[in-house]
């Protein structure tokens, strides 16, 4: 099966660009990230391959995985992260049996690690005013350093895997660097901590980026990230939560809990059981949600979103949340547990989406890796 590209024979892309402070910035260049609901080319996910990612349970990823393209590629391609070609031969026969179109995938070769996209991926960029033809428009990419959510030592083909796409499926690429403590260093951000409105808005949290044991931006500071989004994101304005979610083995990503749903609408995680540990967490973003205020002066409406019951692999929490939806070009995909709320959850996305199909994807399984659909997903838009 021939395959898109060859890791081993990368190319240079000669609009590479290292950017620093004292360039000019992708901000400043007319670059911007848009919102997940503006329209996708394509979808990248990664072949799920690392068995102690789901014990016991691995062999059922990869239908799992089916299940997304099928939704997908009603609409958009999908882009596949292979090993080999023995990974495309499986990939396709599985999701053939499962009634997917396999010919809006693209095998591309190139090894990983683990096959959570959204945070090693680079975050793509559009230049070019909404509306204008799409001829005149361009593809960027930043891609900022992954190291394994400052927490698993072997991340090392995630990392290189998304220097590959930026370098190679982009118009231009931008490799953010920074001085802190006197050295110039790259600048590590991963795609799950942030979420943008496509207006100037972005949500994080501070336990993150700025605050926690592992936050990623704490040598830069709250100025100096803010500064960084802003430039590479297209930002005006940046929200800071508190906290993030128990369960959850990125200290704080906010795609477990907040997400714009459309400019300036947040739906945000509820937790009414007061022993819950996620019940601070959640009351305590819903207050500076309420308080903030986005890139064009709006009040913030926020909608309440169901918490299922707690899942748990033996004595370990798990971040099962509805909040890590997928926004594709044409339907929303929302992870559910087998839970009382699935119902209520779907029910709710569906009305804030009503131009879109919303699908519940089955997600127990995947969870045991500790991330489930927004987790595995990357967004490549149209330019």
């Amino acid at each position: 099966m021939p395959l898109a590209r060859r890791h081993d024979k990368m190319k240079t892309n000669p609009n590479t660009e290292l950017t620093q402070a004292g360039n000019a910035s992708p901000k400043s260049l007319g670059w911007r990230m848009p919102a997940e609901w503006e329209p996708h080319f394509a979808t990248w996910l990664a072949f799920p391959h690392k068995q102690g990612d789901w014990p016991g349970k691995a062999a059922t990823i990869i239908w799992v995985y089916a299940e997304i393209v099928k939704q997908l590629v009603r609409a958009e391609r999908v882009r596949l992260l292979v090993r080999n070609t023995s990974d495309a031969a499986r990939a396709r026969i599985v999701f053939d049996r499962a009634g997917a179109n396999v010919d809006q995938v693209d095998y591309v070769s190139c090894d990983t690690n683990r096959s959570w996209t959204r945070d090693y991926l680079p975050s793509f960029l559009v230049q070019g005013r909404r509306g204008a033809p799409e001829r005149s428009r361009k593809l960027g990419a930043v891609k900022w350093q992954f190291k394994g959510w400052n927490r698993y030592p072997d991340h090392q083909l995630d990392e290189a895997a998304g220097h590959f796409v930026a370098e190679n499926y982009a118009d231009r690429a931008f490799f953010p660097q920074a001085t802190a403590r006197g050295r110039l260093t790259h600048v590590t951000l991963e795609g799950g901590s942030i979420d943008v409105d496509g207006e100037g808005t972005l949500l994080t949290t501070e336990e993150c980026l700025l605050a926690g044991r592992r936050a990623r931006h704490k040598s830069l500071g709250r100025q100096a990230s803010e500064k960084m989004l802003g430039d590479y994101f297209g930002i005006d304005r940046v929200i800071w939560l508190p906290n993030g979610i128990a369960g959850d083995d990125t200290s704080g990503h906010i795609d477990d809990f907040a997400r714009f749903v459309r400019p300036g609408t947040v739906v945000l995680c509820s937790e009414k059981r007061k022993n819950d540990p996620n019940f601070r967490v959640l009351h305590q973003a819903n207050e500076h949600l309420r308080a903030a205020r986005d890139a064009k002066n709006r009040r913030l409406e926020v909608i309440p979103l169901p918490m299922p019951e707690p899942v748990m692999d033996r004595r370990t929490r798990l971040p099962a949340s509805y909040a890590n939806f997928y926004i594709g070009t044409e339907c929303v995909l929302v992870p559910t547990f087998n839970d009382a709320q699935d119902r209520n959850a779907l029910g709710i996305l569906s009305e804030l989406f009503p131009n879109r199909r919303v699908v519940g994807i089955h997600a127990t399984e995947l969870l045991l890796g500790l991330g489930t659909l927004h987790c595995s997903t990357q967004q490549e838009p149209k330019p």
